[in-house]
């Protein structure tokens, strides 16, 4: 009679738990992963569904916006975050990210292969992923058409022959426009850069608000009125990689003189609150391996952070290398991103 009682029991306990008493849980389906990302995340379906599979996971990734914006909409969703996982955050928005608390430290095992120089954050909060040089494009076939010579430096700018020539992103919301502002901030110096702002406008300089509208919209080469870009020193070998018919030459090249373009870091972190945090650091770690970092070239026009990933020969042949990247020190942007932006604004925008 116990021993009845005991099966009846068990039976009942299983039942009720609504999984069977003893072995997995066969009928669970897989988990969800929010991924916060900018708009120009990118990456393979293969690579995607690899991860996926390999974690009984699936990805969900909600592109918010250029790297400015999407950050702007983290740190409001702080403490109720909107995602597990935020990626796109770089070295001239980092500062602000780490100061409103938004990551979770995490130390990621592939930490350990990745070059010191990239590690901007000494807490593991932000972990590198990707590096790109921002840089000014320009159309090769507009400026021959026009027998003119592209511009070399950042002073060419100001000339009369490039009146309403160059389309930059607003730093305010975009980093790539942010990049492109601390280079001029590096090169002209905190007393002379305003100036050459104002010069630029006075140039007709045309400001939009992301990449995307930049570079596919207002660019010349893709049908755009401005032959002469803010973009990155990566973009003239996907010119030649996604063209729609085979081309041996970029028609895009870049300006790489001196101080001409500023080095860019992303970083992905872990965002707190999540309750996802064990399939958070999978990820991390998935995105800092060679067949994530392999796969980034190819899909965001930056360079993986993991020496041991290869290139495309492609990539390789047609990249554009930059003479002396330029780089601002995190505590100085940190101490005068704000009031950089907002002196532009009033001279640029007004």
């Amino acid at each position: 009679m116990k021993r009845l009682c005991l099966l009846i029991l068990v039976s009942f306990l299983a039942t009720a738990c609504g999984t069977p008493f003893f072995g997995k849980d066969t009928t669970a389906g897989p988990a969800t992963l929010k991924v916060m990302t900018h708009d120009s995340f990118a990456a393979s379906e293969d690579v995607i569904k690899a991860f996926e599979t390999e974690n009984n996971v699936t990805l969900q990734f909600l592109a918010s916006g250029d790297a400015g914006t999407a950050l702007n909409k983290a740190i409001l969703s702080k403490g109720n975050p909107l995602a597990d996982v935020f990626y796109g955050v770089d070295n001239t928005f980092l500062s602000r990210a780490l100061e409103e608390d938004i990551f979770e430290p995490y130390r990621s095992p592939l930490l350990k292969e990745i070059p010191d120089e990239f590690k901007i954050d000494s807490k593991n909060r932000a972990l590198p992923v990707d590096y790109g040089d921002v840089c000014l494009n320009y159309d090769k076939a507009y400026f021959a058409e026009r027998s003119l010579q592209p511009p070399q430096t950042l002073d060419d700018l100001l000339k009369p022959e490039y009146r309403s020539m160059l389309v930059v992103q607003n730093p305010a919301t975009s980093s790539p426009g942010l990049a492109f502002l601390l280079t001029t901030i590096s090169y002209y110096g905190e007393e002379g850069y305003l100036a050459y702002w104002q010069a630029l406008k006075d140039n007709d300089v045309l400001v939009v608000n992301d990449w995307e509208r930049a570079y596919y919209t207002e660019f010349s080469r893709w049908g755009g009125a401005r032959p002469i870009v803010v973009s990155y020193s990566s973009s003239p070998p996907f010119e030649v990689i996604f063209s729609e018919t085979p081309i041996s030459e970029p028609p895009t090249a870049v300006v790489t003189g001196a101080g001409a373009c500023y080095r860019q870091i992303e970083f992905a972190g872990i965002l707190k609150g999540t309750k996802n945090r064990r399939l958070a650091e999978k990820w991390i770690d998935f995105m800092l391996s060679t067949r994530f970092q392999e796969d980034i070239p190819l899909q965001m026009y930056v360079f993986p952070v993991n020496p041991a990933a290869r290139l495309d020969e492609v990539f390789v042949k047609y990249l554009f290398k930059p003479e002396q990247p330029a780089m601002l020190d995190p505590e100085l942007i940190a101490a005068n991103r704000e009031a950089w932006i907002q002196a532009w604004s009033e001279v640029v925008l007004r």
